[in-house]
C-alpha cells in the first residue's frame, strides 16, 4: 500500500495551557516496498509520526490518504487501516501476556476473525520468519532473553500480515549481537516480502546500512528527506540539532583533510573499505 500525507499537524493538549505543537505541516509520500529510516532527537516528532500512520492518534489538522482514500473521511475503517499497518512500539516484550509463545503470536490473528488453524499457521510462518527456534513455541514468554521477547513481538505483527512494518526503536536495550539478529531478520523480510518497512532508530550505523531512504525530524518538522549518502553529507547541521553521523563519514572526511581521494560520501563500512581500497591501488 502506498501513503500520502499532506500538511499534517497535531498538537498536544490543544486548547489547555499544556498545548504543544508536535507535528507542523508534513508532507511526505511513503510508495509501496520502500526500507525507510527516520531519525531525529529525542522530542523531534518521530513516535508522533509514526502512530498516526495507523490512526492511533487523529491529526488536528492536514490529511492521510491510504492508497488514495482519506484515513478521516466518514466510512473508512480504521481497523482495516491497523490490520494492514503494523506498529512495533519500543520495548515491545513488555506487551507480551499469553501463556506460551504460540498463543501469543495467535492472538493478532484471531482478533482478525481467522480461525484457530489460520491463527496458528500464521503464527508458525511469523516465529520462522523472525528466526525463533520451534523449541521455544511452547514456553512462557518470560523464559526467554531480552532478544526472543523482541523477536516473540515482531513476529505477533507479522502474523497479521501488515503491508507496512512500522518499527520504534527495535534494538533498543539489546546487545550488538542481538541488535544485528533482528535487523538482519527485518531486512531479510523486506526483501522477501517485499513490505514496506519504516525504521525509527537512534543509531546513525543502523540506519546507513539498512535502509534506502532517511526522514530527518526536528521539532516537528522534516529537516531532510533522502537517501542515506544524501542526508549524511548535511552532517554538521545533523551535528546542529543533536543528531549526527555515522562513524565512518567523519573517518572518510578525515582521510580526505590528510590528501586521500575516498569518497566521503560512503555510509556503510563496507563502502567506505571499497572506497579506502581503491584509492590504495591508484
Amino acid at each position: 500500500m502506498s501513503m500520502k500525507i499532506e500538511h499534517l499537524n497535531y498538537i498536544y493538549g490543544q486548547g489547555t495551557a499544556y498545548e504543544k505543537k508536535a507535528l507542523k505541516d508534513i508532507n511526505l509520500e511513503i510508495p509501496n516496498g520502500q526500507f525507510i529510516g527516520i531519525i531525529g532527537h529525542t522530542g523531534s516528532g518521530k513516535s508522533t509520526l509514526i502512530q498516526h500512520l495507523n490512526g492511533l492518534i487523529k491529526a488536528t489538522g492536514g490529511v492521510i490518504y491510504d492508497n488514495g482514500r482519506n484515513i478521516y473521511e466518514e466510512g473508512y475503517s480504521m481497523k482495516d487501516l491497523r490490520s494492514r499497518v503494523g506498529l512495533v512500539f519500543q520495548y515491545p516484550e513488555y506487551q507480551l501476556f499469553e501463556t506460551d509463545v504460540l498463543a501469543d503470536v495467535c492472538f493478532g490473528p484471531k482478533n482478525l476473525g481467522l480461525s484457530r488453524e489460520e491463527a496458528e499457521a500464521r503464527a508458525y510462518a511469523a516465529l520462522k520468519q523472525v528466526g525463533l527456534k520451534e523449541k521455544h513455541y511452547k514456553k512462557s514468554p518470560f523464559e526467554l532473553s531480552g532478544g526472543q521477547k523482541r523477536r516473540v513481538a515482531i513476529a505477533g505483527i507479522l502474523a497479521m500480515e501488515p503491508e507496512v512494518l512500522i518499527l520504534d526503536e527495535p534494538t533498543a536495550g539489546l546487545d550488538p549481537r542481538g541488535r544485528d539478529d533482528i535487523l538482519d531478520q527485518i531486512a531479510k523480510l523486506h526483501k522477501e516480502r517485499g513490505i514496506t518497512v519504516i525504521l525509527v532508530s537512534h543509531s546513525m550505523e543502523d540506519v546507513a546500512k539498512y535502509v534506502e531512504r532517511i526522514i530527518v525530524m526536528d521539532e516537528g518538522s522534516v529537516r531532510f528527506d533522502g537517501a542515506p549518502r544524501e542526508v549524511f553529507e548535511h552532517y554538521r547541521e545533523l551535528e546542529s540539532i543533536g543528531l549526527a553521523a555515522p562513524q565512518v563519514t567523519y573517518l572518510m572526511q578525515e582521510l580526505k583533510k590528510k590528501g586521500m581521494d575516498v569518497d566521503v560520501t560512503a555510509t556503510t563500512v563496507e563502502e567506505a573499505k571499497q572506497s579506502i581500497l581503491e584509492c590504495m591501488r591508484a
